[in-house]
């Protein structure tokens, strides 16, 4: 009869290995947003910090998308860890935003395809990880997700701070993008765009 007393230290090693495996996948939760439009189904949620980290851990077992428009990427800057973009929205240069000062931005029909695509192309399946990043988490974030709602995607998470951050609410900087954020963190960025990564050049 083997000894308890081998095997447990055995066991508890075991046990501890697996909680190390799985931690990446399942360690990494920021809070629900308060705000009912800024939540999913899947109620999964990151901090840039936490994408950033679940995805170099990861590696290829995940799918990383960068859902704003390429034209607005161009002009902000870019993370080469992203794995694709895939707009949720797009700019409309011939229609003009009746309530706001800017053009109109219209839903991309492609989004939900274009993220199947991504997947196949990377080897996964909807069943693998998948992370959907904005400007900052608010208004593109969840809306995106809810555009994969009832297509079989097991695992979508939205980054709630965004590629910029938030805006300040006071003081001589009040109203700029400096409040968390992926660029505010510290995280890789640059202004040279991966042609490979861009949508619509496939």
């Amino acid at each position: 009869m083997p000894n308890r007393r081998l095997l447990a230290p055995a066991l508890a090693a075991a046990l501890v290995l697996t909680f190390a495996l799985a931690l990446p996948l399942t360690a990494t939760a920021a809070p629900e947003p308060k705000d009912p439009k800024k939540q999913t189904p899947w109620g999964l949620y990151l901090t840039s910090q936490e994408a950033h980290d679940m995805k170099v851990a990861e590696g290829g077992k995940v799918l990383f998308v960068d859902v704003r428009d390429p034209i607005e990427i161009m002009f902000t800057g870019f993370t080469d860890v992203v794995d694709i973009n895939v707009p949720f929205m797009l700019a409309d240069r011939t229609k003009w935003n009746p309530k706001k000062p800017v053009f109109l931005m219209a839903k991309n029909p492609d989004f939900e395809p274009g993220i199947e695509r991504a997947l196949k192309k990377a080897g996964l399946t909807k069943d693998a990880p998948v992370i959907l990043m904005c400007r900052s988490g608010g208004t593109r974030g969840a809306p995106s997700a809810m555009m994969l709602d009832g297509k079989g995607y097991a695992k979508v998470y939205v980054v709630v701070d965004g590629f910029e951050g938030g805006t300040l609410k006071d003081g001589p900087k009040k109203g700029w993008r400096l409040k968390d954020g992926w660029k505010n963190s510290g995280l890789p960025w640059s202004y040279k765009l991966n042609k490979d990564k861009m949508y619509g050049l496939d």
